[in-house]
């Protein structure tokens, strides 16, 4: 369903955690992680996270992500939640590339995510955002199937796309 109302950007606080849990749980086939882990990222993580919340205030997007200690110059992106009431507006997207400007401001050039072979939503997401940023694209499997998850959990599919240019991309 599309509520076509008007939806703001900000960091995420420790206070959003219980409400960021409900939601992924609503977002299928994301992995839910503990509640626990969902505060820290609103909290440790609000820098490298984004919070999406309609007119009433109600949470209908998040973006998990962070710097990896070693590639400063690198946000992964660990998670794209949008409520079901929310989709159908690009709003993937739109979180994608407001995350991403307020990042290239400290330095960022370069966006990694793993996706799982059978993500196709995720997969389709990712496509555009990386076209708009008008970026190479390399792919390669991270975790496998059999080595790293016994089995029980598709491949995660690592997708680093940079350096980009955050002028040209919000021009276009």
């Amino acid at each position: 369903m599309n509520t076509h109302k008007k939806i703001r950007f900000r960091k995420p606080q420790a206070q959003d955690g219980a409400e960021v849990f409900r939601l992924i749980e609503r977002c299928p086939p994301l992995d839910t992680n503990s509640m626990y882990c969902n505060l820290l990222q609103c909290g440790d993580f609000a820098d490298t996270s984004l919070a999406a919340v309609d007119e009433s205030g109600k949470l209908v997007g998040f973006i998990s992500g962070y710097r990896p200690p070693e590639r400063q110059d690198t946000l992964f992106v660990w998670q794209v939640a949008v409520s079901p009431e929310a989709r159908g507006q690009r709003l993937g997207n739109r979180m994608l590339m407001a995350l991403a400007d307020r990042v290239s401001d400290e330095g960022v050039h370069y966006i990694e995510t793993t996706i799982t072979p059978d993500n196709k939503a995720s997969q389709a997401m990712f496509a555009r955002f990386f076209s708009a940023l008008s970026t190479p694209v390399e792919k390669k499997v991270l975790f496998a199937r059999e080595e790293h998850f016994d089995g029980a959990h598709e491949d995660e599919v690592l997708y680093r796309a940079g350096p980009f240019k955050l002028a040209v991309a919000l021009a276009s």
